[in-house]
């Protein structure tokens, strides 16, 4: 498994207790010193299912002072993709990489099922 996070994020944080509590085996990567590349962020919204605004990190500062929330409605899919991709402070996090799926965001139940 690869665990994407963010050290100083307290979902990270928490996600990590969550992982290391349950004996996981995961490779940990700081999303700010490693940011995503577009083509794994395509791959990882593929896995997920979920829609690609889902990746990005509404709540950061970044995303508001770039004010995506107007902007994202216009934007391609490739152009998303080239914005997150520029920048790990844009994307979720945790992010949890599995053979099997993609889950964004730390939700205890998803992980439950992910991590067995």
């Amino acid at each position: 498994m690869l665990f994407i996070e963010y050290p100083k994020c307290s979902t990270c944080q928490k996600a990590k207790r969550w992982l290391d509590s349950r004996g996981a085996v995961y490779l940990d990567r700081h999303i700010a010193e490693q940011n995503p590349t577009a083509e794994e962020l395509r791959l990882w919204q593929r896995k997920s299912g979920l829609p690609l605004r889902k990746f990005f990190n509404t709540s950061g500062l970044l995303y508001r002072s770039m004010n995506l929330k107007d902007r994202l409605p216009s934007m391609t899919e490739e152009e998303m993709l080239e914005l997150l991709a520029s920048d790990g402070m844009l994307v979720k996090r945790p992010i949890l990489v599995t053979e099997d799926t993609v889950l964004v965001g730390f939700r205890e139940a998803d992980w439950e099922k992910a991590v067995k």
